[in-house]
């Protein structure tokens, strides 16, 4: 059973920093690119960053361009989102998911195997 699991939530002071991570088992995403959403209360779950199996390309959303930086290691099936400068809007569960599908790299829709998600709150 293919299953992504997301750890490294928590509670920080804006300004502060935290890494994310994204295990996935049951199966190798190696080749595929994989993705971080992030969803906060009352909102819809938006894109933060995606990147390519290779770690060649990575792609951000614009409000965290300079802050957060997506990285992967293969050999572990993990993807990492290293999060600084937080600010209090960047609060709201993370989830990492697989890119199965064509279409934009910020369009929720071509991801799946979305895991459970991770907290994060950012105070001010």
């Amino acid at each position: 059973q293919v299953q992504l699991v997301e750890s490294g939530g928590g509670l920080v002071q804006a300004g502060g920093s935290l890494r994310l991570s994204c295990a996935a088992s049951g199966r190798t995403f190696s080749s595929y690119t994989m993705g971080w959403f992030r969803q906060a209360p009352g909102k819809e779950r938006e894109f933060v960053a995606a990147i390519t199996w290779s770690g060649g390309v990575t792609v951000y959303a614009d409000s965290v361009k300079g802050r957060f930086t997506i990285s992967r290691d293969n050999a572990k099936n993990t993807v990492y989102l290293q999060m600084n400068s937080l600010k209090p809007e960047d609060t709201g569960v993370y989830h990492c998911a697989v890119r199965i599908g064509g279409g934009n790299w910020n369009d929720r829709n071509v991801y799946g195997y979305w895991g459970q998600g991770t907290q994060v709150t950012v105070s001010s």
